[in-house]
């Protein structure tokens, strides 16, 4: 794509969603890394649903501990391989108490560290937390990247490379928000909506749905639950 073009692209994205959010609920950096290592291979609505019932018990890595493994499993039967995501969890909660005081790290290498925690989980929370401008790459990313011609790629990694690469400055902090909404609700993975996307005249897509063809009307890109629904309004840095 063109670096003209690809500017084009953000610069709809971005008129139309100024300040996009995270659809996962929180109200602390912790809370955050929790509800983004439950979310591989489910929902947000899912993590949402087992997060407001576990963090008013246990939102912190001490109160997390002493519910254990066994405690923690019931509330996170919602969000399927409870099992392993029990484990992990309890384990990432040591991990945090040991080693980094009960705070989230702000490196990469120590997130990657964390159990249940890899590269696209440690991406999501140096850009929301600690404000670097780290694009995660998800499966809604990854097809939003390839279809459009964006940010071509094999892998997720060779996506990111691409992002990092090809993204202008003013772009990237908000750059993972805008790509995964979009794959989420317009670009989906079947029958996209392209006759009501907003980008498409940009979009290299050769196969792009006709008109009348898509069933669902797309939320729009900057739609209310594109925020997300915290018990309170502190930041993620607070």
């Amino acid at each position: 794509m063109h670096p003209a073009t690809r500017r084009a692209l953000y610069r709809r994205l971005r008129s139309a969603n100024p300040r996009p959010r995270s659809e996962l609920e929180y109200s602390s950096p912790f809370e955050l890394l929790v509800a983004v290592m439950l979310s591989a291979h489910t929902t947000d609505k899912s993590v949402n649903a087992a997060t407001r019932k576990l963090f008013p018990l246990a939102n912190t890595p001490r109160a997390m501990l002493a519910l254990g493994i066994e405690g923690v499993k019931p509330y996170l039967r919602p969000v399927g391989l409870h099992n392993a995501k029990s484990r992990n969890l309890i384990g990432l909660c040591r991990q945090l108490v040991q080693h980094h005081g009960g705070k989230v790290p702000a490196q990469r290498a120590a997130l990657e560290a964390l159990p249940g925690v890899g590269r696209k989980t440690a991406s999501i929370i140096l850009n929301i937390v600690f404000g670097e401008n780290a694009i995660a790459v998800d499966t809604h990313i990854f097809r939003v990247a390839n279809r459009t011609g964006l940010a071509p790629g094999k892998t997720p990694l060779a996506v990111e490379q691409a992002l990092a690469a090809g993204t202008p400055e003013e772009f990237k902090r908000d750059a993972h928000h805008w790509l995964l909404l979009h794959g989420r609700y317009v670009c989906t993975a079947r029958t996209p909506a392209c006759p009501a996307c907003i980008i498409a005249d940009l979009c290299e897509y050769a196969d792009k749905t006709k008109s009348g063809a898509s069933k669902e009307r797309p939320r729009p890109p900057g739609a209310s639950r594109s925020r997300p629904r915290t018990r309170n309004r502190r930041s993620a840095a607070g």
